[in-house]
């Protein structure tokens, strides 16, 4: 129970992101409208500037949030400084960037925007996270995110996926409970 816990804990600044720049999001996409050279999308109307934004800034605020109190729940921090900076932007931004990274992927494809790609869309923010978290504070990635962990988060985020998407579904959020 405490390694789904401590799983759930580190990932919480980038389960969140997505979910609120489907919430909050909204305005002029990331890509301007433009389309790649195989004339699709490059990312399409559903990441835009506002939605980005808001997505990081709020992952990057529950981690403040949850560095100040782990101390007192026994759980893991993300360190002081430049250090929690650093580690809350992977965090945050990576799940982002994992994020449009798959769409990128997915409109190559020749995918429309809410099409599901099985794990790719379950998995996508979770290894952004990671590589950027990883090149920004490495020490701090390898001391937390053990094998353990690993294989916690990649068990149960496909299910916590699965289960927030229906709830985004269900209060509009989404167009797709997938």
């Amino acid at each position: 129970m405490n390694l789904l816990i401590t799983a759930i804990w580190l990932m919480l600044p980038a389960y969140l992101p997505n979910n609120f720049a489907a919430l909050l999001g909204g305005g002029t996409p990331l890509d301007f409208g433009r389309n790649f050279k195989d004339g699709r999308r490059v990312f399409g109307s559903g990441k835009t500037f506002r939605g980005t934004i808001a997505g990081i800034t709020i992952g990057f605020m529950v981690g403040i949030g949850q560095n100040a109190v782990a101390p007192m729940l026994g759980l893991p921090g993300f360190g002081s400084g430049l250090q929690m900076f650093l580690v809350l932007l992977g965090l945050s931004a990576g799940a982002m960037l994992g994020d449009l990274v798959a769409s990128f992927l997915k409109r190559r494809l020749g995918m429309e925007r809410g099409q599901s790609l099985i794990m790719v869309d379950q998995l996508d923010f979770v290894m952004g996270c990671w590589i950027l978290t990883f090149l920004l504070a490495p020490e701090w990635f390898f001391s937390n995110f053990t094998s353990p962990v690993v294989v916690a988060v990649l068990i149960i985020t496909p299910v916590l996926h699965r289960l927030s998407n229906i709830i985004g579904y269900k209060i509009g959020a989404k167009k797709e409970p997938w």
